[in-house]
């Protein structure tokens, strides 16, 4: 849950002002209590803790820890039962003079719900919860990426989890002639059958022209022999055989269309053609790992039949095919940042990185949805993506996801600045005039400087609540927040309806 501006600066106020306080001994009493806790029991537990700190040897220590136990009990006897998120009890000495006593107790409701129960007697509060309750509580989506695999993250507050990771199986980049088929494929010229092992650069194979449907005789144009370490094989419910290297292209028959897969991302049951456009199945797959020479060549129409089975011809046409499993992959990841981010009401922008140009490649190719590809604020290279990389990406981005609270302000102090140029009758600043439009209610947005005087914000805030105004403190953070305090002293408001100041 989100909390206010005012609950905010409330909290900051006091964390810092707890957080300043340092006791002479252990005589600084913290206790927290989560919401749901019976109040009476903490009640009963901390008397008995009382009567335990009569034992302190130390005569100061045993009177302050001693008499802010009393306190805290008499001040939890106002309340009928826990506050809804808990509620938060500081009491203890605070004089800075050695043998002195000054003890005050604060007691607060926070914002949000108190996860910890504790009790404990220091030197310092135990304040770490209420300083969780102030970070930050957007969510930026996380990307890395390359060719091969994506891991998609999140940051929420300083913590980075994997929500998913994907992969592609578009091999890396390989040379020409390293898609290969066994030498004793059979392939069918205009006169006979012959092994491709013999097949010479000229002579015409029996191919099948995609466009058209049919099948014809294409010219060999290149002939490649490679040594080849991981052989598949694939055997179809026909009866046919044919052996290839694992990155070897074949063409599968899927949902009415051709696709075009590497060996390796074939599974049983997968449908390829064969020489009579007839549909065959994979009945069986085996995989050997020994070194074999096997044989590619390269046709004009980048394909032929091997063993009566069509396949793709080349490295030139490989190169093609592992573009469009690229492409597939980029459109994979896309639609999985939209499952994970499109109606995440938190995520307050997008990360992404990778190697050059990968990433380029998928926010321009991706077809990532628009609302997410606006969200998009910072753009980084990256060698890793995996966990790792969404880390590197982080800490190469804090700069990136500080200067969103920047630009949100920015926004607003242009919106103040254009309506003051445009229509300065629906302006006003400076801290009486504010004071009167507010007393008025007359202020929808009401700007102040967090350089303004304190009891100055806080009778502000007051009046604005009053009348439903929104609220925003202006960091002096940037140039936009010390102007903004220059030219109007600390305050401004942009106005529901022009208001005369001289009745």
């Amino acid at each position: 849950m989100e909390i206010s501006q005012k609950q905010k600066q409330e909290l900051q106020e006091l964390v810092q002002l707890l957080g300043s306080i340092r006791g002479m001994h252990t005589e600084l009493v913290t206790v927290l209590i989560p919401a749901g806790t019976n109040i009476f029991q903490v009640s009963n537990q901390l008397a008995a803790e009382a009567s335990t700190a009569e034992n302190i040897k130390s005569k100061q220590t045993r009177t302050s820890v001693v008499t802010a136990l009393e306190m805290i009990i008499r001040k939890l006897k106002e309340y009928k039962q826990t506050p809804p998120h808990g509620l938060a009890l500081f009491c203890g000495n605070v004089s800075e003079k050695e043998g002195g006593q000054d003890i005050q107790i604060w007691a607060f409701e926070p914002p949000k719900p108190l996860n910890v129960r504790i009790y404990r007697c220091d030197k310092v509060f135990v304040i770490e919860p209420l300083k969780e309750m102030l970070e930050v509580e957007e969510i930026f989506g996380l990307l890395v990426i390359d060719r091969q695999q994506a891991t998609i993250g999140m940051l929420e507050g300083k913590q980075i989890k994997v929500i998913r990771t994907l992969t592609s199986g578009v091999p890396g980049k390989v040379r020409a002639g390293g898609q290969c088929l066994s030498p004793d494929t059979l392939v069918e010229t205009e006169t006979k059958k012959i092994e491709i092992k013999d097949i010479k650069i000229g002579d015409k194979i029996k191919a099948l022209d995609i466009g058209n449907g049919k099948v014809i005789f294409t010219k060999c144009l290149n002939k490649w022999e490679k040594a080849k370490k991981n052989i598949i094989t694939f055997k179809t419910d026909k009866g046919k055989l044919i052996s290839s290297s694992e990155d070897h292209t074949f063409f599968i028959y899927d949902n009415f269309r051709l696709m075009e897969i590497p060996a390796n991302m074939i599974s049983k049951g997968a449908t390829l053609i064969n020489d009579e456009q007839k549909q065959e199945i994979i009945k069986n797959i085996t995989k050997k790992n020994q070194t074999n020479n096997l044989i590619d060549i390269e046709t004009e129409i980048g394909n032929f039949f091997a063993n009566g089975i069509l396949v793709h011809n080349s490295a030139a046409r490989y190169s093609r095919v592992t573009e469009g499993l690229a492409k597939e992959f980029f459109r994979r990841v896309a639609e999985a940042m939209k499952e994970i981010f499109f109606d995440m009401p938190k995520l307050k922008g997008i990360l992404v990185g990778g190697p050059i140009p990968t990433k380029e490649d998928f926010l321009d190719e991706g077809e990532l949805v628009t609302k997410l590809k606006e969200k998009v604020i910072a753009v980084k290279d990256l060698g890793y993506v995996d966990e790792h990389g969404l880390e590197l990406l982080v800490e190469q981005s804090w700069e990136n996801i500080a200067q969103q609270e920047l630009i949100k302000e920015k926004n607003i102090l242009t919106k103040f600045f254009d309506t003051l140029g445009k229509k300065r009758e629906k302006t006003v600043y400076g801290y009486e005039k504010t004071k009167a439009a507010l007393e008025r209610g007359a202020v929808e947005l009401l700007l102040i400087s967090e350089k303004l005087p304190r009891e100055q914000i806080k009778e502000l805030e007051s009046l604005a609540e009053t009348i439903g105004s929104e609220v925003v403190i202006i960091s002096t953070e940037g140039q936009d927040g010390d102007q903004f305090f220059n030219i109007t002293k600390g305050v401004g408001a942009i106005l529901r309806f022009q208001i005369d100041f001289e009745q």
